[in-house]
């Protein structure tokens, strides 16, 4: 590595250098240890690769040291005079080409296997959280920033796959270069080389105080960006863009994101003049050492004290000497860095899941011959943020530790299989956490939730999912195709099935019309929909996934009349012959119900038929009158 490259690598290490989060040295000392312990379990599938590289940037280290020495005996050679030398000294000049040649096939040999060890560490890492986040409950998601978590996925993953394609090589590959330069230049002349180790803390010393400097303005940097970034993405979304519009907003959004724009470009041009003086001050303290070989080299070369050739080959072996010597001071900066973003990563990865599934678990038993839902003495809180998501996810000093309050009372409900419960009450009342409880999104406090008689808590999660269908309010779709929306629960379905179940959600004229038919593309969360044909393709992807359970969250409450008419009668199609659970407003729905239940304050207050709670005169009464009175 070059004096110039060492420079630049050598500030970017200490800019991105990691500060002291405070603690005592030994528990931090025992968190690293245990972090390496960790590292080496991801590391151990590609140990062969991992030494195969070491070996490689040795025989780098080694061949790097080789040329300066030939190079040396070729001007003694010249400097001989002697025209009998021209052969030794072709030969030689032949034998640098070859080495020269050798240290290209071994660096692109390292490369290939330093690309292989980095990515494939970045593969298992981000495997293993992205599968890790999967698992979360949905309260962990409520919680998190999505730009903090990609982040992990991204620049903490890929800063801890530097650990393997730089670090590690450059620390052993440094070390060996070190020691067989040092060695050489003391064999050759152990005064001039005394004299330029001298120089050294000129070289290093502004490298240390000049990357603090830069560290302060990188992350100053990196938090306007990070402001520039979430403007930009909540504003650039369908809805924030619509919001921005509406409330005429557009000349004060440009002057916050020109203020943080500006803000950026300030700092860029005093990184830009921090980072000119100190290449300029390491590339003269590099010319300097130089001048020190050519003038006390030369002086001891006229003296007959030293060859020309030595010289040649002491100079060369100084720019070999100064770069890995600066690059091992600083070793434990990028050490520390590489250790870190392990850290981060692992600080998701050791966040468990609320929801576990048992060893063994069972799959819903009885299926095919319908399912019946039972909520039995059900009392339910929301976790606290504490148990479900991590302080640095949410950009606070520290997560509430305190418990919610209460949400669900004792609420018993009973579903039989193949019949119909509507769930009504006040906003806030809690039937959007029952329904969430139904479909193990979350687990109960005490009490059951059971399908067909056996606790969700001992059934496998996957077949409780694949059993209990909910179609919600927001009616999500993916940046996708029509197809891929379609077939989330079931890939292999064909397109006979897809037209099916769309022609059933009254869908499939629409979709026949579209540019590409079922490879069209939604857009975001489904937005080139109207809110009624987003809803019926949700509903028809729950006709693909055939639950036998399904819950509808409030399917038609943002919706107009004619939407709401259209989807209704999808809804129909997706009921027919399943056990369901509807929390609606609609009042024909309502009506259709074997049993209506009404919840207030997280308890069940009333149920019965439609007619005779008509006639109690309740709160069912009440909500009839003031809701559904214009139905």
């Amino acid at each position: 590595m070059s004096m110039e490259s060492v420079a630049w690598d050598v500030m970017y290490k200490s800019m991105h250098a990691p500060g002291d989060d405070g603690g005592s040295k030994e528990a931090r000392r025992a968190d690293r240890r245990a972090t390496m312990r960790r590292i080496g379990g991801f590391a151990r599938p590609h140990l062969r690769r991992i030494v195969v590289f070491l070996a490689l940037s040795v025989l780098l280290a080694v061949l790097t040291v080789v040329t300066p020495l030939l190079a040396g005996r070729v001007v003694n050679l010249i400097a001989d005079g002697d025209s009998s030398a021209t052969g030794s000294i072709v030969g030689l000049a032949v034998l640098i080409a070859v080495i020269a040649v050798a240290e290209a096939v071994t660096s692109i040999g390292a490369r290939w296997l330093s690309a292989n060890i980095g990515e494939g560490l970045i593969f298992d890492l981000r495997r293993a959280v992205f599968d890790h986040v999967q698992k979360m409950p949905v309260a962990f998601f409520t919680r998190t920033r999505t730009g903090a978590l990609v982040s992990r996925l991204n620049n903490d993953v890929i800063g801890a796959q530097r650990a393997f394609s730089d670090t590690l090589s450059g620390v052993v590959s440094n070390f060996v270069t070190l020691v067989l330069t040092l060695g050489v230049m003391l064999a050759i002349s152990w005064q001039i080389t005394l004299l330029t180790l001298i120089l050294l803390p000129v070289f290093v010393l502004p490298a240390r105080r000049m990357g603090r400097r830069m560290a302060g303005l990188a992350r100053e940097s990196a938090e306007y960006n990070a402001r520039m970034s979430t403007q930009m993405t909540e504003r650039f979304s369908a809805p924030g863009a619509t919001l921005v519009k509406l409330f005429g907003r557009p000349e004060r959004e440009s002057s916050e994101f020109a203020d943080r724009a500006d803000a950026v470009r300030n700092i860029g041009v005093r990184q830009a003049m921090l980072q000119t003086y100190f290449f300029s001050a390491l590339m003269l303290v590099s010319a300097l050492a130089l001048a020190l070989v050519y003038g006390l080299g030369g002086w001891l070369a006229v003296h007959q004290h030293l060859s020309a050739g030595a010289v040649v080959s002491l100079a060369l072996l100084l720019t070999r000497m100064y770069a890995p010597l600066t690059a091992l001071a600083n070793a434990r900066v990028e050490i520390m860095s590489a250790l870190v973003s392990f850290e981060r990563v692992f600080e998701v990865l050791d966040l468990e899941p609320l929801i576990k599934d048992k060893p063994g678990a069972p799959e819903v038993p009885g299926v095919g011959d319908g399912v019946s839902v039972r909520l039995h003495d059900v009392s339910f809180t929301y976790p606290s943020a504490d148990k479900v998501s991590l302080a640095s996810l949410e950009d606070v000093a520290q997560l509430d530790s305190r418990g919610g309050t209460e949400i669900l009372h004792h609420i018993d409900l009973d579903i039989p299989a193949g019949k119909m419960v509507a769930l009504v009450g006040s906003s806030g009342a809690g039937k959007s956490t029952i329904a969430s409880l139904a479909t193990r999104l979350y687990d109960v406090d005490s009490g059951s939730v059971t399908l067909n008689g056996v606790d969700v808590r001992d059934l496998a999660g996957a077949s409780v999912h694949r059993t209990v269908g909910m179609v919600t309010q927001d009616g999500h779709l993916f940046h996708d195709t029509v197809r891929a929306n379609l077939t989330l629960a079931d890939p292999g379905v064909s397109d006979d099935e897809l037209w099916t179940a769309l022609r059933r959600s009254r869908l499939d004229d629409l979709v026949r019309a579209l540019p590409n038919g079922l490879e069209t593309v939604v857009g975001e969360r489904g937005y080139r929909l109207s809110g009624g044909e987003r809803q019926r393709l949700t509903i028809a992807r729950l006709l693909l996934a055939k639950p036998a359970v399904v819950i509808l969250d409030e399917a038609t409450a943002h919706l107009d009349s004619t939407s709401e008419a259209e989807v209704a009668d999808a809804l129909a199609e997706a009921l027919a012959g399943r056990t369901s659970l509807v929390i609606a407003h609609r009042l024909s729905t309502i009506r259709a119900a074997d049993e209506i239940v009404v919840i207030e304050d997280g308890r069940v207050v009333e149920r019965g038929g439609h007619v005779d709670l008509l006639e109690l005169q309740g709160r069912y009464s009440e909500l009839y009158r003031t809701q559904f009175a214009h139905a």
